[in-house]
């Protein structure tokens, strides 16, 4: 069985078998441990430079991938989602697609992962610009010059975050990092191209958020003890608690000013005119984010399936986020029927944080047994069960990690966070008996190698 490294989906440890042919010039070798997928390998998608010297004064401070040349973590594919398009959404909680991780969900991964990347490009960094934390391009070209042309889809929305921080009034002479109260962080996309509704299945809707940029979304990150939600119709959880969720988050969520909306309104409108304008076909809503993007990802799918009762199947893809909220926060999300995939850096410490989890197992969001942690005293754990910290992991998880690339140059707290590490990750994942595909080529070239010079 020929190699391939592009199609590979391997299943058990990786430990190469070799097989002599009787020629002596001729070496051949089989991986008896590796099935080989028979799916349609996804093809590199050539990327158009971004237009601005800007980006290069933040997105690449740090360049924590040595990337193999051979490959590339921007993707499209071929591949036909139509048939399976819910499962790849998560409607069975993506049962058998994680590990090995599948190719076509691998390719969806790193598409909704581009859209992300994306709101980073767009985004305007530069502190001592008249338009900072603004969006850089109009809409109508936004894609094309963010570096992901030909998706199909078309921007219909921008969104914006207001922090509800209320600064002393010196604070408004200050830079403009310190005193923006509100920025743009995100857009709607709608896939408008019909052959790719007709791949898809389905039209898709994308909501994407970035990570955190200015200094007042870094002080609503550390505004981390759990609030009750507001004006949110939900039932107690199993353990009798209210959904709680970061305080900070919600207030990125939920605050206005008179010059902009709350972000929860803007997706709330946008959401409402698009299950009218798309009533009567078959809809998505997918929503993906980075770190806080992440956490605001997850906030967004909890308010739209509590908003519109029938709302289409809304799902969650999240890269390097951080906890959201409590246990009944996640048993209501999952009565909702809203599907979250977090992909998470075991080597990310942001994934960490905020608060305590004292559940053994939150992967599969359908256990909501109370787990005590070994050792611990059961009064201390009740003390620490009526805090406003103990949060609760939500949806399944594809756990990657840094250590597992041969390409990462360092590991550290910075490069274990970067969007762009997770990308790489995802690209290289196998499973989690063979974590990355570079490791399975090195081996079987030590092999060749070895065999050539005998």
């Amino acid at each position: 069985m020929s190699f391939s490294m592009k199609a590979a989906a391997l299943v058990r440890p990786c430990k190469p078998a070799l097989t002599e042919r009787t020629s002596t010039t001729n070496v051949s070798f089989s991986v008896r441990c590796c099935t080989m997928s028979t799916q349609t390998a996804v093809r590199p998608l050539q990327m158009k430079p971004v237009d601005s010297h800007r980006v290069k004064s933040w997105e690449h401070l740090l360049d924590p991938v040595d990337f193999d040349p051979t490959a590339s973590l921007f993707y499209s594919n071929d591949v036909r989602v139509a048939d399976r398009w819910e499962e790849y959404q998560g409607i069975r909680n993506w049962e058998g697609l994680l590990d090995p991780l599948d190719e076509t969900l691998r390719a969806e991964i790193l598409r909704y992962g581009n859209f992300v990347e994306a709101a980073y490009r767009a985004f305007d960094f530069d502190s001592s610009s008249p338009t900072y934390a603004t969006c850089r391009y109009p809409k109508r070209t936004f894609l094309d010059r963010t570096g992901i042309p030909e998706t199909g889809y078309r921007l219909t929305r921008n969104l914006r975050a207001t922090s509800g921080i209320q600064l002393p009034r010196w604070a408004e002479k200050g830079p403009s990092w310190v005193a923006t109260q509100s920025s743009w962080i995100g857009y709607v996309a709608v896939c408008q191209d019909k052959e790719e509704i007709a791949r898809l299945g389905r039209r898709d809707v994308v909501i994407a958020f970035r990570g955190t940029a200015t200094g007042l979304e870094w002080l609503e990150n550390f505004r981390a003890a759990l609030t009750p939600l507001t004006n949110v119709d939900s039932e107690p959880g199993t353990d009798g608690s209210e959904p709680m969720v970061e305080s900070g988050f919600l207030s990125l969520y939920t605050s206005g000013s008179t010059e902009s909306p709350s972000l929860q309104e803007m997706v709330r409108e946008e959401v409402s005119r698009l299950l009218q304008t798309y009533s009567d076909e078959p809809l998505s809503l997918t929503i993906t984010g980075h770190s806080l993007g992440a956490a605001l990802a997850t906030l967004a799918a909890y308010d739209i399936k509590t908003t519109f009762k029938h709302s289409p199947m809304v799902t969650v893809m999240s890269f390097g986020g951080p906890r959201v909220g409590n246990r009944s926060f996640r048993c209501q999300l999952e009565k909702q029927g809203a599907k979250v995939l977090r992909i998470v850096n075991s080597d990310d410490l942001i994934t960490k944080v905020p608060g305590f989890v004292l559940e053994e197992d939150a992967s599969d969001v359908s256990k909501n047994e109370n787990v005590y942690v070994a050792g611990l005293p059961s009064w201390i754990q009740k003390r620490v069960e009526d805090t406003q910290w103990v949060y609760a992991e939500v949806g399944r998880e594809l756990r990657l990690r840094s250590r597992d690339s041969p390409y990462l140059n360092s590991i550290n707290v910075a490069t274990c966070h970067e969007l762009k590490t997770y990308l790489h990750l995802v690209n290289g994942f196998v499973s989690t008996t063979c974590p990355f595909r570079a490791t399975v080529r090195r081996v079987l070239n030590n092999h060749y190698g070895e065999k050539v010079a005998v």
